[in-house]
């Protein structure tokens, strides 16, 4: 087994041993924790020996805290002192169950917490009953996956890969924990292109995080990039997961990657929008790939709790729908910035997203309400559209956000959007619904659109002013005819106030017939009052009105509001000739149906929109004074979205009806040729 395939394929053909034992959901359960255990029995194996002599040492010596001279003789941040590995395991066959939880039971605190993640004593039950467990242990042990073997990137490819084929079994989000790897370059690129020269400096320290870090890949490639850059720079990472196994997975690759184990420490189980772990710490650069239209229902109570809160909370912004978390994670993000005015201050974002935290939500929503805090702070100093059919789960559009509160002079109030849909090359072999990937050379050609800024083909610049505009709501006035007719009248059945006048609430059955019987009496003579009207149709509500209160007053009958209301309203129809309705003050009344809004820019006067653009169009138009914005008090509401496609559509002219006219006729005669062969054959 040479190749990263092969590697992924047999291991995953472990598969065939427990088909009939385990649910296809349930291979990862197996599959999962024997792939993570075999690859630090490997790791541990050159030092085995030692630390078994070195425990038995300080055992004697009745030391309290051995960890620290057993991960020195180890070589890691973990050890394990059962004397047991995979190779003694199997040579005791009857024993293998009870051998691997003494197996288990061995190692460091740390590397036993990842193990419980997976749930590994309950697997070993299982197979151990269906009489697989030594089949499973002894495949395993066929695989050599030693670092001198197998490279940390190459094991965080196969554990990726696992995770994706696990979701594609469960017919769950087979991408919910993978990003490409050339994505996250891409993202780290864009990260750090503004500060090489700072961090080429010496004595360098600089911070990571990942709030949704799955199996650690953007972590990793981050502090790669920087070492690369300045092999003396010293790099924190921190990241949070919710999936067991998924952090299982991560926390393991830290604990074999980081000779201190620091960085492992700093990967915390949970949901970071419930519960942050790392509440209290502000990163340099932050990055992140969260869920796609995921809900976030499990964390809603204490989103909400925070959200109410305000801006002394992480999600005082606003809260977007409950069916899509993506713009709670970027709140996130964006508060665990570090103060610019602090020394060395200020932070980067980089987070992909699919379209709708763009453009879903209209003006006053939470949505919109996240865009324009970002916005208006001028946090956003780019946008990058990326190729389709890139990620293993999805085919459609998805998007890398670049902030920073720590702009350049020259991006100050400036956006930057790059359409890189079409930097892609075809895969050798699709994976999932990824049938693409950006190679190397177009990374760089994206990254040196961003760092030029420069506007072009596939670079547009924008003020950030540019995406927000004001919403403005256009009444026009109510128009009623009025008419005592006969078809009128009997709407009045119709109407709920009417209705209710011989409905009683009252249990007795006395006293509820009494209660309805008054209201029948009550309903006819209404009826009959209207009847007493003029059946004449009357385009003036104030001239029908006056009829209509008189013939009320001369059948004596009370209305309340309501119930007048009711009649009126089923007298009544919408009439463009009629009179315009009016109020007590004699302003017209808005006609509900009529109702409509103007999205105006920010940069343009209301006023002078409305003038050009609604007036001569519909002259008794007005703006509706009352509804104004929440933050600004000024009339309309604002609201931002940034429709990207907009800005890089091009016009493709419809084809000439001649070239269209010439196929039609290609086509008739060869249909006439196909019709002809048909009918020779048949002779």
């Amino acid at each position: 087994m040479n190749n990263f395939g092969e590697k992924v394929s047999f291991i995953w053909g472990v598969a065939d041993l427990i088909r009939d034992s385990f649910k296809r959901g349930k291979y990862q359960d197996v599959i999962l924790p024997f792939t993570v255990l075999r690859r630090i029995d490997c790791v541990l194996t050159p030092t085995k020996e030692k630390v078994l002599v070195e425990n038995a040492k300080l055992k004697a010596k009745k030391l309290e805290n051995p960890a620290p001279r057993l991960c020195k003789v180890s070589g890691y941040a973990f050890y394990n002192t059962s004397r047991y590995d995979f190779d003694k395991l199997l040579a005791d066959a009857p024993n293998l169950a009870a051998n691997l939880r003494n197996y288990i039971n061995g190692f460091s605190p740390n590397m036993k917490e990842v193990l419980e993640k997976f749930d590994f004593d309950n697997t070993i039950k299982k197979l151990d009953e269906a009489g697989l467990l030594f089949q499973v242990t002894e495949r395993f042990k066929t695989i050599d996956l030693h670092p001198d073997k197998v490279s940390n990137l190459e094991m965080g490819y196969i554990f990726e890969e696992l995770i994706r084929k696990f979701n594609e079994a469960l017919d769950e989000n087979p991408g919910e924990h993978f990003t490409p790897r050339e994505v996250i370059r891409l993202m780290v690129n864009l990260l750090l292109a503004q500060d090489k020269e700072a961090l080429a400096k010496n004595h360098i320290v600089r911070t990571i995080a990942d709030p949704c870090c799955g199996s650690g890949g953007m972590l990793t490639i981050a502090k790669e990039r920087i070492v690369e850059i300045n092999q003396h720079a010293d790099v924190f990472l921190f990241g949070q997961e919710v999936n067991p196994e998924t952090w299982a997975v991560s926390k393991a690759d830290m604990l074999m990657t980081s000779p201190d184990g620091r960085d492992a420490e700093n990967i915390a189980f949970g949901s970071v929008l419930s519960n942050d772990k790392h509440a209290t710490k502000r990163f340099d650069y932050l990055l992140a790939n969260p869920p796609y239209g995921k809900d976030w229902k499990r964390d809603q109570e204490d989103v909400e709790a925070e959200h109410d809160r305000g801006y002394a909370g992480r999600f005082g912004a606003g809260l977007p729908r409950i069916s899509d978390g993506q713009l709670l994670f970027l709140q996130h993000m964006l508060s665990r910035m570090k103060d610019v005015k602090d020394k060395e201050g200020g932070s980067r974002v980089a987070i992909i997203m699919n379209g709708s935290p763009l453009f879903t939500g209209d003006a006053g929503s939470g949505e919109s309400e996240i865009r324009r805090w970002i916005l208006e702070s001028d946090w956003l100093e780019a946008l990058i559209a990326m190729p389709e059919q890139l990620f293993y789960n999805t085919g459609i559009a998805t998007y890398v956000w670049v902030l920073s509160n720590k702009k350049e002079p020259r991006r100050k109030g400036k956006v930057q959007l790059i359409d890189a849909g079409s930097f892609w090359i075809p895969m050798r072999k699709s994976l999932g619904n990824k049938r693409r990937e950006i190679s190397a050379d177009q990374i760089q050609q994206i990254t040196d659109l961003f760092t030029a800024f420069k506007e072009g083909e596939a670079c547009k610049i924008f003020d950030s002013t540019d995406f927000g505009y004001r919403k403005i709501t256009v009444e026009r006035p109510l128009r009623l005819n009025f008419q005592a007719s006969p078809e009128r009248i009997a709407r009045l059945n119709e109407q709920t106030a009417f209705k209710h006048l011989a409905i009683s609430k009252k249990k007795q059955a006395k006293e509820k017939a009494k209660e309805e019987a008054e209201g029948q009496k009550r309903q006819e003579a209404i009826v009959a009052m209207l009847n007493q009207l003029p059946s004449v149709l009357f385009k003036d509500r104030v001239l029908f009105v006056k009829e209509f209160d008189q013939a009320q007053e001369k059948a004596d009958l009370r209305l309340t509001k309501s119930l007048r209301e009711a009649i009126l309203d089923a007298l009544s129809e919408r009439d463009e000739t009629a009179e315009v309705c009016r109020d007590e003050e004699g302003n017209p009344e808005p006609d509900s149906e009529l109702r409509d809004t103007e999205n105006v820019p920010l940069k343009e006067n209301i006023h002078a929109y409305f003038d050009r653009e609604v007036k001569p169009h519909v002259p008794d138009a007005w703006i509706n004074q009352a509804i104004v914005d929440r933050k600004d008090k000024k009339v309309g509401k604002v609201g931002y979205e940034i429709n990207f496609n907009r800005y890089f559509y091009k016009y493709q002219p419809p084809r000439p009806l001649e070239a269209i006219e010439i196929e039609i006729k290609a086509i008739e005669q060869d249909i006439v040729k196909m019709l002809g062969e048909v009918t020779d054959s048949a002779s």
